[in-house]
């Protein structure tokens, strides 16, 4: 009897799995799988949740721009067709979970994120456009190794300005920059203006910290830190 009761619930447990799948209620798909189900959607409704600034210097073909931190957001998605598949994404997925969840919550049938956000998508080399078709450059690799050859302690922090673990580190960054100033120096460089090199470097979310001395990795560390761990770690 115990015996059938476990395969009972295992039966029932694989059943709600997929119907939470056919129902898009957790349709996390990687770069690939995302752009296989675009081009099987007709006139897929594709979302971009980033700023503006973020979409003009990069995003999918066709995709449309309603900013997540924007006032017009609910109005923007009210446009969409509801019973139909939605793709969303954003930089790394933060933004567009939080989009989706608020799309599932208002009736959305079929929400599909991109796993990892559009570094992702860049990181399979997949196909982007802006609206001016060029990319901005920013800093090659080559330039990046002459910013780290230094006998002095080299800090690069990745950032952008729509990340708030970014913008909550940038103070005590520039704390750090002064009172350190005599062993360390503290580079800044923007994603958004840098996606390039990003990828050349493997970096798949921020903020991203990096520590160098002689063009040597010491250590790098994603995510929020505090301004004492972060000072223990540079000692």
């Amino acid at each position: 009897m115990y015996k059938i009761l476990i395969a009972a619930i295992a039966i029932l447990s694989i059943a709600s799995c997929n119907q939470a799948k056919k129902n898009g209620q957790n349709e996390l798909l990687s770069a690939t799988e995302f752009l296989r189900k675009i081009s099987e959607t007709p006139l897929a409704q594709l979302i971009d949740v980033r700023t503006p600034e973020e979409f003009g210097k990069g995003h999918l073909v066709h995709a449309l721009n309603y900013d997540w931190n924007g006032s017009d957001f609910e109005s923007e998605i009210s446009s969409l067709d509801k019973t139909k598949p939605v793709f969303i994404y954003c930089l790394s997925g933060g933004r567009s979970g939080s989009a989706a969840s608020k799309m599932r919550s208002d009736g959305f049938k079929e929400v599909y994120e991109l796993d990892g956000g559009i570094i992702k998508w860049r990181a399979e080399n997949l196909e982007e456009t802006t609206d001016n078709k060029t990319i901005p450059v920013g800093y090659t690799l080559e330039d990046f190794q002459k910013l780290i050859q230094s006998d002095k302690l080299v800090l690069v922090d990745f950032y952008a300005d729509w990340c708030e673990p970014c913008l909550k580190m940038k103070p005590f960054l520039e704390e750090i920059a002064l009172e350190q100033k005599d062993q360390l120096n503290i580079i800044r460089i923007n994603a958004d203006d840098n996606q390039a090199l990003l990828k050349a470097l493997n970096i798949e979310g921020l903020p991203e910290l990096q520590l160098y001395q002689n063009s040597n990795k010491k250590w790098s560390h994603n995510g929020f830190i505090s301004k004492e761990e972060l000072t223990k770690l540079l000692q």
